[in-house]
């Protein structure tokens, strides 16, 4: 491996652990550095496979709160409707995502101009969401009910579209449907668990043909990498966003998608 590639993955795998829980698209955020940088990675799985440290970092922050979960699903009814209530919500994802598996790997994460403008335009959804005056009738992702959910997981398979945001989508949906901002976060947190694992696992299976030596050492890297800067967000986000809101993530979104537009231009 080269020392340049090196870097580069342990830039991009600490880029993914920062982005994947804050509404901003990390997918967006990695194609876009990845062909600034001109790293390269067979199918696009190197972007796919270094979410399983994002993954763990998730697992490791919450595993109090999973294990106290799985010791209670038995004996309450309250944990069994949660833990359905997150299945339900993962279904159209699972659905979607294996039938347009090829169209959005194939078709959408090439089209870097596309993701620059969803950065934009969901950035000003974003900013326009935080500033409603909503009256949340929901405040515990425990208490959520299953046709909440379930209307939160399709509005997930918004994410597919790279520059959207998987939590970006999931908190905005839960917002304009009744959570407040800090269990809409949650929830986008506890959804993250099924979703990306099995965007990792069937990724993985797809492209178990192409991957190399070369290509495992570098998703080392970055999982390394995601695994460390998920944690320091997934500490910190529920409560920056419970007292700051969202509008920090929106500038953001129409920054880097604006300069990455300019740069896309200036490029042809």
């Amino acid at each position: 491996m080269e020392s340049q590639t090196i870097v580069e993955a342990l830039f991009l795998g600490l880029l993914e652990g920062l982005t994947e829980f804050i509404p901003v698209s990390s997918t967006g955020h990695l194609l876009l550095a990845g062909r600034f940088l001109g790293f390269e990675s067979n199918g696009k799985t190197f972007e796919v496979l270094i979410q399983l440290g994002a993954i763990l970092a998730i697992l490791t922050v919450y595993f109090g709160r999973l294990l106290k979960i799985a010791r209670d699903l038995p004996s309450d009814a309250g944990t069994r409707r949660f833990v359905a209530g997150i299945l339900v919500a993962f279904l159209p994802a699972v659905v979607i995502g294996v039938l347009a598996h090829g169209f959005i790997k194939a078709v959408l994460f090439e089209s870097p101009m596309l993701i620059c403008i969803m950065l934009i335009v969901g950035g000003i959804i974003l900013l326009w969401v935080d500033r409603l005056d909503l009256k949340p009738r929901y405040t515990n992702v425990m208490d959520y009910p299953l046709s909440l959910c379930l209307k939160i997981g399709f509005i997930q398979c918004l994410a597919m579209i790279p520059g959207t945001s998987r939590s970006g989508s999931t908190i905005v949906g839960a917002l304009l449907l009744g959570a407040d901002k800090r269990s809409a976060a949650e929830f986008s947190f506890f959804l993250a668990m099924p979703t990306m694992a099995g965007a990792f696992a069937y990724d993985l299976f797809k492209n178990r043909d192409v991957l190399t030596l070369n290509d495992a050492s570098l998703i080392a890297i970055g999982f390394i990498a995601a695994f460390i800067s998920g944690v320091f967000v997934v500490r910190y986000l529920l409560d920056y966003v419970s007292r700051h809101g969202f509008a920090l993530f929106a500038y953001w979104r129409v920054i880097v998608g604006t300069v990455g537009l300019i740069a896309l231009i200036l490029a042809k």
